[in-house]
């Protein structure tokens, strides 16, 4: 299907009512679903930057977004939500014209009711400007809300409607930017925690480290190609080591080879998100609402977020935790972590719309 049929899809189906449409504007990548035509869920999944430049012939300025930005214009594409939000005036700016483009490029219907993922960071500026570019766009004519990140990502989990929001249950995000980790009873969101210190962007700075460290100095990776040995190597159950090819200054090529950079890194990123669950999170749990503690224990603990997605992940959580807490737990993921927060938003916009 072309691009101009994508459109003309969307489009048709709006005449029916507004257009159930699920957002998340991720610190990475962008993600939005909603229903085309024929009722299939059209899935846009885009890296969060831009870049800009100038038209050879006319002289204005052309804006450049997701992939094929960052490939083309590595130099100076934006990754405006580095820190998970749009801190100030110039990132809302950026953030706004990035979304504007993404949707009228995929033809997103303005007819619409939007239901955007919000992160838990305690950064009321940032939110807001956040909501500002949301509700400023042109989509989501019919209306616009907010929930919590880690609640639409469980709702994929839970069946194919919106079970979770039914349930007590413990939520996981695990972030590019942040560790998130919620109760929740019902849809109420209970003891919410966050912290920068155990991020998806941080294991791709140690696995770079360790690669150098490997090597014994003689390659030196950027995060952006870290990141991409993290998401097409890293696996807990089947890991192999893997070969690469850097070119060297002044020309030739260098052939290496990684056995252990990778899984170092994410098994450290492991230890270091069940300590946060187990000795940080789950004591502020306990101490504020005991019985939800022990009524959401007895359930699996639901892993999202784009580090969920690393194979095998969810079971070597599920065992840490357990001999960390010595007690059994439990965990599962959606079968899409990385696109579940707009998956649930989507299904919370469906049922807002009825």
């Amino acid at each position: 299907m072309s691009e101009d049929d994508e459109t003309d899809d969307a489009a048709d189906s709006s005449t029916d009512g507004p257009v159930p449409v699920g957002v998340k504007l991720g610190s990475t990548r962008t993600v939005i679903a909603y229903p085309d035509g024929d009722g299939d869920l059209e899935v846009v999944n885009t890296l969060t930057c831009m870049a800009t430049y100038e038209d050879a012939l006319t002289g204005e300025e052309q804006v450049l977004y997701g992939e094929e930005a960052a490939r083309e214009y590595p130099d100076r594409v934006e990754f405006m939500l580095r820190s998970g939000l749009p801190e100030d005036d110039d990132r809302a700016e950026l953030t706004s014209t990035f979304f504007e483009e993404v949707i009228e490029a995929n033809g997103v219907p303005e007819d619409s009711t939007v239901v955007y993922a919000i992160p838990t960071i305690d950064n009321e500026a940032g939110l807001q400007n956040l909501e500002t570019v949301i509700e400023n766009s042109s989509i989501g004519t019919e209306l616009v809300e907010s929930y919590p990140e880690s609640l639409c990502g469980t709702i994929p989990a839970f069946g194919e409607d919106l079970e979770a929001i039914n349930e007590i249950l413990l939520a996981v995000n695990l972030g590019s930017t942040n560790l998130e980790a919620s109760a929740y009873r019902r849809g109420e969101q209970l003891a919410p925690y966050t912290t920068g210190a155990v991020t998806g962007n941080e294991v791709d700075r140690v696995i770079a480290n360790y690669v150098e460290e490997e090597t014994q100095g003689r390659v030196n990776i950027d995060v952006q190609t870290a990141r991409e040995y993290k998401e097409e190597h890293a696996d807990f159950e089947d890991y192999e080591p893997f070969t690469d090819v850097i070119q060297q200054p002044g020309g030739g090529a260098h052939e290496f080879t990684i056995e252990r950079s990778v899984m170092d890194a994410v098994d450290e990123y492991v230890d270091e998100v069940v300590d946060e669950f187990a000795n940080t999170f789950l004591p502020e749990l306990a101490n504020e609402h005991m019985k939800v503690y022990n009524l959401a224990l007895e359930k699996p603990v639901v892993l999202t977020g784009g580090m969920a997605c690393i194979p095998g992940i969810v079971d070597e959580f599920a065992e840490r935790a357990s001999d960390e807490l010595n007690r059994d737990i439990e965990a599962v993921a959606p079968d899409e972590p990385a696109l579940a927060a707009t998956l649930g938003a989507q299904r919370i916009a469906d049922r807002l719309s009825d």
